[in-house]
């Protein structure tokens, strides 16, 4: 096939006054689609060609000319432009490369999940340890954690108990994590949000019977 000259095989437009613009309005309800080839109705686009050269402002029939001489679709990609931009492209091989780029974002995208690990202010140290376990793991697999300190009786008048135990765990895990929201109080309980670095490379997830052997404490919930 003959190279085509996109630029001097087509009689250019001279842009109308501002009075002399056509309303292509025609009413009905709006698509979002993209519209291609003979579904482009208006008299004349903004073409762009294959490789980013541009024509310029040509009659729709000339554009749709172009595109088929070049076994490609004319695809309106600025349907608000006065005149409508419109480009010369493989539209299905467009449409191919779009949705691999938008599955590998998807891929690659991280879903944040905010566990709650909830502790006494007088907790003894075996169950500190295990409660610190279920904050390293939860941390490891990529995941915030909300740490709950919970206060009865006359644990609330000695709320140091609990900030000093929160500046604890988060010493404790600090390599894997830093404090996101500081200690604050909540009505009886006082709380503080742990977040993975980002440097992090998140742990693959355990299997059933691993998951079976970390399974937190009664205390531990998942928001």
């Amino acid at each position: 096939m003959p190279r085509t000259s996109y630029a001097t095989s087509v009689r250019r437009v001279r842009p109308p006054g501002r009075a002399g613009i056509a309303n292509t309005d025609q009413g009905g309800p709006i698509s979002t689609e993209t519209r291609i080839n003979d579904r482009i109705r208006v008299p004349e686009v903004r073409l762009v060609g294959p490789n980013g050269e541009q024509v310029g402002i040509v009659r729709i029939e000339d554009a749709l000319r172009l595109a088929q001489e070049a076994d490609l679709d004319l695809v309106e990609v600025a349907p608000q432009a006065r005149p409508p931009v419109c480009k010369l492209m493989d539209f299905g091989k467009f449409k191919y490369e779009s949705a691999q780029k938008a599955r590998e974002s998807r891929r690659n995208q991280v879903l944040t999940v905010i566990k709650e690990q909830k502790l006494r202010p007088k907790i003894d140290s075996h169950d500190y340890e295990t409660k610190k376990r279920n904050v390293v793991r939860f941390l490891e697999h990529g995941n915030k954690v909300k740490v709950t300190i919970m206060f009865r009786g006359r644990e609330q008048s000695r709320p140091e108990l609990g900030f000093r135990l929160l500046q604890r765990l988060a010493e404790d895990v600090e390599e894997l994590g830093f404090v996101e929201s500081s200690a604050k109080q909540d009505g009886r309980n006082m709380i503080m949000v742990l977040a993975p670095h980002k440097n992090l490379k998140p742990k693959p997830k355990a299997t059933s019977a691993d998951a079976d052997s970390e399974e937190p404490s009664e205390s531990s919930t998942e928001e």
